[in-house]
């Protein structure tokens, strides 16, 4: 193999060009990590649950759906992208009730409250379980990012499988408690200079983020 080989392809895969907001960007990828849907638990009847969580999640925060008459199960396991992009200095948290800190720079939630209410499911045990796998999906790629990124509360009474018990995010959401809410939430603010985005990607019961910074408009 050629020497120059290797190098192409360190820098193809580090930098890429797309379109944003009708806008062609060069990114510089940060950080990526997927986990399996069909790994988040040992019975399939709660892992199912656990995986219709997560999407539903994921379909909140991406738009697909906006109230539980939305919900469509088999939509909702569709193969599915979305992409956001965070400003310098702007924070995303996992739902809107958030610490003092982050009042002003919060710009942009899931959109969900994770409950019945929000069509969301109970193994028998919690309603919405599996959402705190998305959450440290989402802290463990921020965390490998470089941006910062803040859990107050571990998960680390229970294995989140694929991923670290250093990341697992323990997140909770009770209307009229928000104080408790504020120290299960999540908290991850862009410390770059320019505008970074997060890519979600399901395909083939993988779940993938990705983090990339704009470096500059593409000549």
């Amino acid at each position: 193999m050629n020497i120059i080989e290797p190098i192409l392809f360190f820098l193809f895969s580090q930098f890429a060009t797309q379109s944003v907001g009708g806008n062609t960007v060069t990114q510089n990828y940060l950080a990526s990590e997927q986990i399996s849907l069909e790994k988040r638990y040992d019975n399939k009847f709660v892992n199912d649950v656990f995986k219709d969580n997560i999407l539903l999640n994921l379909s909140y925060l991406g738009g697909k759906v906006t109230k539980r008459e939305d919900i469509v199960w088999e939509d909702v396991n569709k193969s599915f992208s979305y992409s956001f992009k965070l400003l310098p200095g702007k924070t995303f948290t996992f739902h809107e009730d958030v610490l003092p800190k982050y009042v002003d720079s919060l710009v942009k939630t899931t959109n969900a409250h994770f409950n019945y209410d929000d069509g969301f499911k109970s193994d028998g045990y919690l309603m919405g379980d599996g959402v705190c796998h998305f959450a440290s999906l989402i802290y463990w790629v921020a965390k490998e990012a470089g941006l910062d990124a803040y859990a107050p509360a571990n998960h680390d009474f229970a294995v989140i499988p694929e991923i670290d018990k250093e990341y697992g995010v323990a997140i909770y959401m009770m209307p009229g408690n928000s104080n408790a809410n504020a120290m299960q939430n999540l908290y991850v603010t862009n410390n770059k200079e320019n505008a970074v985005i997060f890519e979600f990607d399901y395909k083939n019961g993988e779940l993938k983020l990705s983090i990339s910074e704009i470096v500059k408009p593409a000549l």
